[in-house]
């Protein structure tokens, strides 16, 4: 797994970036597959997670990710669930002791936020939708409701597609602009034309940072070109393989 120093030195938080090393998954799944939405065998991705669960330091029911939609809804977590009962949403906020809260990603960026002296964290999921239309503000706002300050907080953007490997269409480009013009400085050309490349990972630090967080940390990781750490979703698809494996990315505070 992957850790921020920005994060590493809180006492009373522990998270983690975790990559696709350390679990019992095969296949195009090895080996450490966190998504339940994957066709992975389910007992696999079980057992993958509880040692997640167990690397937070948290029981295996305690790791609690959403039903991910690419929306901008936050969900604020008192207790565990299960699959089944899953919330719908981008993101999970707790000021809960020994609840860790995450997302799943394969290409999206994954935002871990901690406020460790008012005793709240988070985890965004943050795709370009998300991103775009509001996800990692809502997820600030859902922390200073249980009682965070910005000027507080702590983000880091984890393992994602980098601009290098994220081209795009006009229409896409052509959406941002509409939305705000200075969305320019995130895409440069690429060589299709018409087609640009998209940098993902700018677009999401300038948008936590406009929120009111100073200490953002990027750990500057790419999921597309780094196949033997990451999972990829676009990877997967350009290979042809009908399926992907999931990271999760999560944070708990300690009992």
């Amino acid at each position: 797994m992957l850790q921020a120093s920005s994060l590493a030195g809180f006492a009373n938080i522990r998270h983690a970036f975790f990559t696709r090393a350390g679990g019992i998954s095969g296949g195009i799944y090895a080996s450490l597959n966190g998504g339940l939405g994957s066709k992975d065998a389910p007992e696999n991705v079980r057992e993958n997670r509880a040692r997640m669960a167990a690397a937070l330091r948290v029981a295996p029911d305690h790791l609690v990710t959403a039903y991910q939609i690419h929306s901008a809804d936050v969900i604020v977590a008192d207790k565990p669930w299960v699959r089944e009962n899953a919330p719908r949403g981008d993101a999970v906020v707790t000021q809960v002791r020994g609840l860790a809260v995450g997302v799943t990603t394969a290409d999206c960026g994954p935002v871990l936020l901690a406020d460790a002296t008012a005793g709240v964290v988070g985890a965004a999921h943050a795709g370009w939708k998300g991103a775009f239309s509001g996800i990692l503000e809502a997820t600030i706002a859902a922390m200073v409701r249980l009682g965070g300050s910005p000027a507080q907080m702590v983000a880091v953007l984890g393992p994602m597609i980098r601009q290098a490997s994220y081209e795009v269409g006009p229409e896409f480009r052509a959406r941002f602009l509409a939305a705000e013009a200075a969305n320019e400085r995130f895409f440069v050309p690429a060589e299709r034309q018409g087609h640009a490349l998209f940098d993902l990972g700018g677009y999401v630090v300038e948008r936590i940072r406009r929120a009111g967080i100073r200490d953002v940390e990027d750990l500057g990781h790419c999921t597309y070109s780094d196949g033997d750490r990451f999972f990829s979703y676009r990877r997967a698809t350009h290979r042809g393989e009908g399926d992907y494996g999931r990271h999760i990315n999560a944070i708990a505070l300690t009992d």
